[in-house]
Parts: structure tokens; sequence; C-alpha cells
């Protein structure tokens, strides 16, 4: 079972993100922000995370930035789910090392698609 985890500040989308993934029977995690992404992925091996890019504490390319350091996330695929589009935004994720991303809102359905692409 792939393990996924999520990381909004919105506890809607969180949930969303949770029923779409779980009732396809993957076994995810969340957290509100950065820094709990950064204490959870000290603790557990992710095979895919999703993040927001819009977070107050630490926005979603910050947070990539520093798992890209941690050795056991250099290549674990990671999506930006975010209202953010423009081209500055996606060259900064691009630098940063993201995997690509889903646009909000997103349909359910969509979001199932490109983590099943992504993981295999």
């Amino acid at each position: 079972m792939d393990k996924i985890l999520t990381v909004d500040d919105s506890p809607s989308i969180r949930k969303m993100i949770m029923m779409a993934l779980t009732k396809e029977g993957y076994d995810v995690s969340e957290a509100e922000g950065g820094t709990k992404a950064l204490e959870i992925v000290k603790e557990r091996k992710f095979d895919l995370i999703l993040l927001d890019y819009n977070m107050p504490e630490m926005d979603g390319i910050t947070l990539l930035k520093i798992l890209r350091t941690l050795p056991e996330y250099t290549f674990t695929p990671i999506i930006i789910v975010s209202t953010e589009s423009n081209k500055q935004f996606k060259e900064a994720s691009k630098e940063a090392g993201v995997t690509g991303w889903v646009k909000k809102p997103f349909d359910p359905e969509k979001l199932l698609k490109v983590i099943k692409r992504v993981l295999g």
C-alpha cells in the first residue's frame, strides 16, 4: 500500500484529499503546514507527497527544497496542489525539484489519475 502525505493549511482540502485517496486504498497522513510535515517525514517514509504552495508558516516551495535535501526524499515524487499556476511559480518549483502540479480547485478523479501515473 502506497503511503502519501498531504500538506495543506486548509482542513477541507486535506479532508477531500484524504477521502478520495483512502477510498482508493492509499495510506494517507496529513499535516497542516511545513513544520508539522517535516516532523512527520522524519518518523515515516512516504511514497508520494502532495503540497500546497500558499501556507502561512512555510510556503510549499520552501518545504520542497528542504525535503529534497533529505536523502530519503531526493527522488520521492512531490506534487504541488495549488491555485498558483503562473510561469514564475512553475519555474521556481521546477528548480526546487517538483514532480508535477495539480491546480486547485481540482477534480478528485483527476488527482487520482495523476497520482496513479506518478506512482506507477
